[in-house]
């Protein structure tokens, strides 16, 4: 079986979807692996590196798309990418099928097969291929170093000559896995942290890393797959109550809630900014989802009402050599799961399979 890595087109992309180690491994297991040229250069894998681990390296794209079985990605395929497409081709990449019907149905329209590496079932034996969980835990620990770029203030006591510095107070909405690594990353530079979640359960999670978890109590939460599915106005109107003290404290904010397949949910609002700390900062890790702050923008850092708002997009891309690794070993697991060097197997009734594959041979099955 031929798997080609293409080169990816979002702007701003610097992550590849394979590295030259993980080819190396599918090369040793019977696979046969291209690679776009120049695809791993933003993430520090030059073509050399792919071609000593056993990969062929192509600079045309489209022999490359017509020479392979499986084609590798991280991003949705462009307009042009699926226009090269041909029937029985298998496709592989991040998709967010539930909020992109119109991109779906484009490539079942190509009469090919796609699996949506976003759509990795919570289950244990499929944790070695969660891509959100793997990419969303250096995001998580990007938000707070972004953070503590645009604050004024240091984040650990520091006691000297000329006086004791009292240490940062970060708050963190969402304890997934962004957020937990948020915690433990901003604890570790020695800031004060609270917390907040929808899910009661994730309350153990966040004090053990060493945060104050700001608890409600309510019923009007429903959760699926490890997420929060659907949230009521009631509760969210209590949430709000309940945190705006340490909101209004806070010298760092940073917000990660976000329900699969829908925009992400309004946490702060502008009356809220307006009442903040003049110079604190937010993070706002869900801005591509419309984001989690009513005044958040998408790729920019704005100030509104004297607090700074940090829309950066795309954060484990910031991260590119570990964000590669990271999914590169994602993808191998799920490859290998799913077929062997002679093909895939098929197995429509299997778990993992039901969850990532969305088109079939040119038909939806989401």
């Amino acid at each position: 079986m031929k798997i080609a890595v293409l080169k990816e087109s979002r702007e701003g992309e610097k992550r590849v979807a394979l590295t030259p180690t993980i080819v190396k491994q599918l090369v040793a297991k019977g696979y046969q692996v291209m690679v776009e040229a120049g695809a791993g250069e933003a993430s520090a894998f030059q073509d050399k590196d792919y071609t000593e681990a056993g990969a062929t390296i192509e600079t045309s794209a489209q022999q490359l798309v017509t020479g392979a079985d499986v084609l590798a990605k991280i991003n949705q395929f462009s307009d042009e990418e699926i226009s090269r497409l041909s029937q029985d081709k298998i496709c592989m990449s991040l998709m967010y099928h539930l909020n992109n019907p119109e991109y779906v149905q484009k490539l079942a329209a190509k009469g090919v097969s796609a699996f949506s590496m976003d759509a990795i079932p919570r289950i244990s034996r499929a944790q070695s291929m969660d891509v959100l969980s793997s990419q969303g835990n250096l995001a998580g620990y990007k938000a707070v170093i972004l953070g503590a770029e645009h604050m004024t203030k240091i984040f650990p006591l520091m006691m000297t000559a000329a006086g004791t510095i009292t240490p940062s107070k970060v708050l963190i909405f969402g304890v997934g896995v962004a957020g937990l690594q948020a915690i433990a990353t901003a604890k570790r530079l020695g800031a004060v942290v609270e917390a907040t979640d929808v899910r009661p359960e994730t309350k153990e999670q966040a004090e053990s890393l060493g945060a104050k978890f700001i608890t409600v109590k309510d019923d009007g939460v429903k959760t699926e797959g490890g997420y929060a599915k659907e949230v009521t106005a009631e509760y969210l109107a209590k949430q709000k109550e309940a945190v705006n003290k340490s909101l209004f404290q806070a010298d760092l904010i940073i917000t990660t809630a976000q329900v699969m397949g829908k925009k992400a949910p309004i946490l702060i609002t502008e009356d809220q900014v307006k009442q903040m700390k003049y110079g604190a900062v937010i993070v706002d890790m869900a801005v591509e989802q419309g984001g989690n702050c009513e005044v958040s923008e998408a790729g920019k850092v704005v100030v509104k009402h004297g607090v700074k708002i940090v829309g950066t997009t795309n954060l484990p891309s910031t991260l590119a050599t570990n964000a590669s690794e990271l999914y590169a070993k994602n993808l191998q697991n799920l490859l290998i799961h799913l077929s062997d060097k002679d093909g895939f197997k098929w197995d429509m009734e299997e778990e993992i399979t039901k969850g990532t594959l969305i088109v079939h041979q040119g038909n939806t099955l989401k």
